[in-house]
């Protein structure tokens, strides 16, 4: 497995460098064909070690960061976070989603009335990969988001889906 250790506020000594390889290294094993590459990512912010660690593969993006007074602890946890993703991944991939999660058109009434002047604070750009609105919903349940953004190939269109307060899920299908 392919393991590119960055740092940001921080020199990389050798040591932490092959620590953090041998460890990521190892997630590698969980993955029957090639194993993907890994980033990592070790920062010192305010004194607290930060380790980042993204693996992408066949449109699947695997993210763990961990914080804590010492690197190697954070490099240890943030290994943790990916395995429990993959763990999770593979078992809904094994039970072929048994619960019933309906995904649910929005309606108008689910609209939300903004008071205040938000500012747009961060954009970030990826590549779209094309999935199946309940593969959207496992990624978006890996990564921890509310709402995920993909291409729809039975359609042929850009869809969202997204978490709604009752727990079940939303697609949104834009016209244009």
């Amino acid at each position: 497995m392919e393991v590119k250790v960055f740092g940001k506020n921080i020199e990389v000594t050798d040591a932490l460098r092959q620590y953090a390889e041998k460890k990521v290294g190892k997630i590698g094993k969980f993955f029957a064909q090639e194993p993907p590459a890994a980033l990592v990512t070790l920062s010192v912010e305010r004194g607290v070690h930060v380790v980042d660690i993204t693996i992408s593969i066949n449109g699947l993006l695997l993210r763990g960061e961990e914080k804590s007074s010492d690197m190697y602890s954070s490099v240890d946890g943030a290994v943790e976070k990916i395995e429990r993703q993959i763990h999770k991944y593979k078992t809904r991939i094994n039970r072929k989603l048994r619960e019933d999660n309906k995904i649910i058109s929005p309606t108008p009434k689910d609209t939300v009335e903004v008071t205040a002047d938000p500012k747009i604070v961060r954009t970030k750009r990826f590549a779209i990969k094309p999935m199946s609105a309940e593969e959207a919903v496992m990624q978006m349940e890996l990564l921890g988001h509310d709402f995920f953004v993909f291409f729809n190939p039975e359609l042929e269109e850009v869809n969202v889906v997204y978490k709604r307060k009752d727990g079940n899920y939303g697609l949104i299908e834009p016209e244009f």
